[in-house]
């Protein structure tokens, strides 16, 4: 596949500074850039690149201004970073798409299989499942009895979908995540801990990714619920009978208790941990290894919260500068203590 600069900028709405018919065949970043490929620029501190890229077309922003000469043709847009996405997702849809069911997979006699479907080897789907059109199960990838698997979504190798559970549309569940093992209930007792049967499912909406080794857990009774949009990094934990809210993201190893409530629109990064039971509001943002246990401006949203526990992030850098001036502060407090104890003995 082979595109002119051109014909990117009108695929962007951006415009050509340079050789307009110059030609690409492939991305690649802007320190590691080949004649025919193309590349971006978003971020400055990168700049130094565009002056040495051997790349053929690079994507920057409208308003860049180089402080020496670029030999690459550029294609100036409003956005080079969310263009370059626009691109990428072009070129991975005129990709050939694999279709058809391996001998070795394993397919239940009552299952439905839509059309167009790739199923690879040591798939097993189960008793009662509907699987989509244009669904693809790579290797190693098991359906549980009921289960759908709504239309052209992406499975990857060794995922599992637990029996009852719906994954939407336009899904990609990595490999080794796991969807609708049970919740953590367990009912103390004094002999140890009871086990609490975990009868309800997860229910998934369309345009959800799932990141690899991700694990959300079917609900005690009714559903977890991961809303349309959200996209869930590595290693994700969510409880059972958490609901996630539409085109909320989640950073690798978060951590949400059961029950709790998460809006709309939320940012959390990497190792953020939320209590059981609460409501997060819609665009609530939670710097990396906050931990949320409860209060009104996450339940209100719209905030940004760091810390444990979690505060408003201008507090938190307020207090984390007191912090590191305590081992001083202490100091003088022990030279003060010696000065007042002096006083007394010369009395």
């Amino acid at each position: 596949m082979v595109f002119t600069a051109q014909q990117i900028a009108g695929y962007t709405g951006g415009t050509v500074e340079g050789d307009p018919n110059v030609t690409i065949g492939s991305f690649a970043k802007i320190e590691e850039g080949v004649e025919g490929a193309l590349s971006f620029l978003a971020n400055p501190q990168y700049e130094s690149y565009i002056y040495e890229t051997k790349s053929s077309v690079v994507l920057v922003n409208k308003d860049f201004q180089p402080s020496q000469e670029v030999k690459a043709t550029l294609v100036r847009v409003d956005n080079a970073y969310e263009s370059v996405a626009k691109l990428l997702q072009l070129y991975q849809s005129m990709q050939q798409k694999r279709v058809g069911i391996d001998s070795l997979a394993f397919i239940h006699s009552s299952a439905k299989i839509g059309k167009d479907c790739y199923i690879g080897p040591f798939v097993a789907i189960g008793e009662g499942v509907e699987i989509g059109d244009g669904v693809v199960l790579h290797p190693h990838v098991t359906i549980g009895r009921n289960a759908k698997v709504g239309s052209n979504t992406e499975i990857y190798s060794n995922a599992v979908v637990y029996h009852d559970c719906v994954v939407g549309n336009n899904c990609i569940l990595h490999a080794g995540c796991v969807i609708g093992a049970d919740g953590f209930g367990f009912a103390p007792t004094p002999n140890g801990y009871d086990k609490i049967p975990q009868i309800g499912i997860v229910t998934i909406e369309d345009d959800v990714e799932i990141g690899a080794n991700t694990c959300i857990d079917r609900s005690t009774m009714g559903s977890t619920i991961i809303r349309k949009g959200v996209k869930l990094d590595n290693l994700v934990q969510i409880a059972h009978n958490v609901e996630v809210g539409q085109n909320t993201v989640m950073s690798a190893q978060v951590g949400v208790a059961g029950s709790s409530k998460v809006g709309e629109w939320c940012m959390f990064a990497g190792q953020v941990g939320i209590a059981g039971h609460l409501k997060v509001g819609d665009r609530t943002t939670l710097g990396a290894q906050s931990g949320l246990a409860g209060g009104n401006l996450a339940k209100k949203g719209g905030a940004t919260l760091m810390g444990y526990p979690a505060v408003e992030h201008r507090k938190f850098a307020r207090n984390m500068a007191a912090l590191n001036s305590l081992p001083d502060l202490l100091k003088e407090v022990a030279e003060l203590k010696k000065e007042l104890e002096e006083l007394k003995n010369n009395k």
